[in-house]
């Protein structure tokens, strides 16, 4: 439960009647604080895991704010003694060159999908560097950002520069992986009118494998296609193999599934690696999982859902369109969470007569990047 206040925060006795945003539990932490960010509204978040055996932030959590710090330039954050509760004023987002050290309780995905949300908006362009797990199975891993995140952020023309590269890969449990982001900043984010799903029409996938055989990843591939190849002739299935000092320091091997429509749409599924599995359980896993992403439909895949509504939200004063499946319980509670930070009401109505498809409309708010460096 959220309550918005206009007192005196007790976590930072110096900020006095801001209209402080307020939440309870360690639930959606990277999302609230993203909104707070880029809504200019400070946010305090209470009984985090008070509960708990181990109460208080975990250190991703806390590795999470350091970032922010460095991304952000008069930002203050407050942390109770105990850790089960935090205050963050926003300040500005600087962009620029940043190195992050992530530890390894989470993957680089967990500290990189909220930055590709705040990068557009920095007074600089982006050049994030981030070290560590970059596929753990929990998170999104950098073949999924890298193919699927980065062209959804295109639709709302954050596009020119914009790129993922792959410098070395991290498994579980050492990591050893690295990844450098660059990303331009824009003046707004355009408007989407998605509303065609289209026909799938081809798909594409990455195997991966580190430091054990490259056969591994011809398995996975021929596993995959056993399944793909009965329902559309067009599959493409990349073998990555990495060696030396580029392959980290754990064992490891996943997929990465994308399917993609005849109008762009894409729909994403990915399966690591577990102790025990064959490389061909581990391919029709993802396989069937990527099926049943199609099967659910629309332009947007389920796990990007919450990336198209937050551009939505700050797209230009224009009624903002695009047709998706059922919200996930994630998604939902963004929806909530963007409401009390923005003010901003989604319409959610059948897509056609007798359709399971959702069309979600809004009237952005015309976020202006003020930020941003004039050339």
């Amino acid at each position: 439960m959220c309550t918005t206040t206009a007192a005196t925060c007790h976590t930072c006795p110096r900020i006095t009647q801001l209209q402080m945003i307020s939440f309870s539990g360690h639930a959606h932490f990277r999302s609230r604080l993203l909104l707070a960010i880029l809504s200019g509204k400070p946010v305090k978040i209470d009984k985090i895991r008070s509960d708990d055996k181990d109460p208080g932030l975990r250190d991703f959590e806390i590795s999470f704010l350091r970032l922010l710090e460095k991304s952000t330039n008069g930002t203050t954050i407050e942390i109770s003694v105990t850790g089960t509760a935090l205050f963050l004023k926003p300040g500005v987002i600087t962009g620029g060159a940043i190195t992050h050290d992530c530890p390894l309780t989470r993957s680089v995905g967990y500290f990189l999908e909220p930055m590709i949300q705040l990068a557009p908006f920095a007074k600089t362009p982006m050049r994030l560097t981030l070290r560590g797990i970059t596929t753990d199975g929990s998170d999104f891993s950098a073949d999924t950002i890298r193919t699927v995140t980065l062209p959804h952020l295109q639709l709302f023309g954050v596009a020119d520069g914009l790129e993922l590269r792959i410098k070395k890969r991290g498994s579980v449990p050492s990591g050893g992986g690295e990844v450098e982001f660059l990303c331009p900043v824009v003046k707004q984010v355009k408007t989407i009118n998605f509303i065609d799903p289209g026909k799938i029409n081809r798909i594409r996938g990455i195997a991966h494998a580190v430091r054990v055989s490259p056969q591994f990843s011809n398995r996975m591939i021929e596993a995959s296609r056993s399944v793909l190849n009965r329902y559309i002739p067009d599959v493409y299935l990349y073998s990555d193999v990495y060696k030396g000092e580029e392959s980290g320091k754990s064992p490891g091997y996943a997929l990465t599934l994308l399917a993609e429509s005849t109008t762009s749409a894409m729909h994403c599924a990915e399966t690591i690696s577990e102790p025990g599995s064959a490389p061909e359980d581990i391919a029709l896993q993802c396989s069937r999982a990527l099926l049943s992403e199609i099967q659910k439909g629309g332009c947007v895949d389920r796990k990007h859902q919450s990336l198209v509504l937050l551009m939505m939200i700050l797209g230009s004063e224009d009624v903002g369109r695009v047709v998706m499946s059922e919200p996930s319980n994630r998604t939902v509670q963004f929806l909530r969470d963007a409401n009390e930070f923005f003010g901003t009401v989604f319409k959610i109505s059948p897509a056609s007569v007798g359709s399971e498809l959702l069309l979600y409309s809004c009237y952005g708010i015309g976020y202006i990047n003020t930020n941003r460096t004039l050339a």
